[in-house]
């Protein structure tokens, strides 16, 4: 009887990564921090470089619409100190608005999401309340309202406080029965309740509807001070509109993208310590 031999196959040099296995990638080789930083700067990087390509090509006398990107830079330099002012008088306006609307568009929005009479109640009115957009406001509050702050700050508070009490309803809302029934167990009542388990299971949305409360808070902010404000980043960008002035306007116009991603940046970073368990 013939027995069977057993070939024994040597392993090729350089072990088991020689065959390609698990032969890391290029996109493992590169940090991940740095491959997204990369991705997201390629709109920006092209945008940059359509930037000077109209600003070359796309002359229009000594005045241009679209001054160059170095001339703005020059322009950026030499105006922020009025641009810092202009931030903090913004901010005065922006921190009350925003700050009230978070408050009592969390309150009342997990009380009408927890109790169905408040929603057969509350949530008909939102509907015919909340789309009806702000800036229609402006005008009205600039004539009943005392000062031109206070009416800024009811357009922000308006504008900011929808989407807040929507979103903390929804999340109110959605809390699953089986959490319900287990605080009724362990005898969780009134503030209690709604501190340990309506508000932390909530807490997503409300996250979400405080983003676009705050979106929709620097938009309402620069409008009214269109309306006549005497400081603001708004204030600063139409004033040099007026006098054609493109270049700080431009500056102006940059400076405020820039202080609205540094917040919902802040937001964002809130957010995700806040939410430690949400991935």
């Amino acid at each position: 009887m013939s027995k069977l031999a057993i070939i024994e196959i040597p392993e090729p040099s350089g072990g088991p990564l020689a065959l390609g296995v698990g032969t890391p990638t290029d996109s493992q080789r590169v940090p991940v921090w740095l491959r997204r930083g990369l991705e997201a700067s390629l709109v920006w990087v092209a945008l940059l470089v359509a930037w000077f390509l109209a600003a070359a090509y796309l002359p229009l006398g000594k005045n241009p619409l679209i001054p160059a990107p170095p001339v703005v830079l020059e322009a950026l330099a030499d105006s922020l100190p009025e641009l810092w002012e202009g931030t903090l008088s913004s901010f005065t306006i922006l921190l009350p608005g925003f700050g009230l609307a978070t408050v009592l568009g969390i309150l009342s929005g997990l009380a009408v999401g927890t109790s169905g009479r408040l929603q057969d109640a509350f949530l008909p009115f939102a509907r015919v309340a909340a789309p009806v957009p702000p800036t229609v406001y402006i005008p009205y509050a600039i004539a009943v309202l005392p000062t031109f702050k206070l009416s800024a700050i009811f357009v922000v508070f308006i504008g900011a406080f929808w989407p807040i009490f929507q979103n903390a309803v929804a999340g109110a809302h959605s809390l699953e029965q089986r959490y319900r029934d287990n605080a009724r167990i362990l005898g969780f009542t009134g503030f209690e309740y709604y501190r340990r388990v309506v508000f932390p299971a909530a807490l997503p949305h409300i996250f979400s509807g405080m983003a676009v409360g705050l979106g929709f808070s620097f938009i309402l902010l620069t409008v009214a001070e269109l309306f006549g404000a005497n400081a603001g980043l708004g204030r600063f960008v139409q004033y040099y509109a007026d006098f054609g002035d493109y270049p700080r306007m431009v500056a102006g116009i940059l400076y405020t993208g820039a202080v609205t991603f540094l917040a919902m940046t802040l937001l964002e970073a809130a957010r995700t310590r806040a939410l430690f368990w949400v991935k």
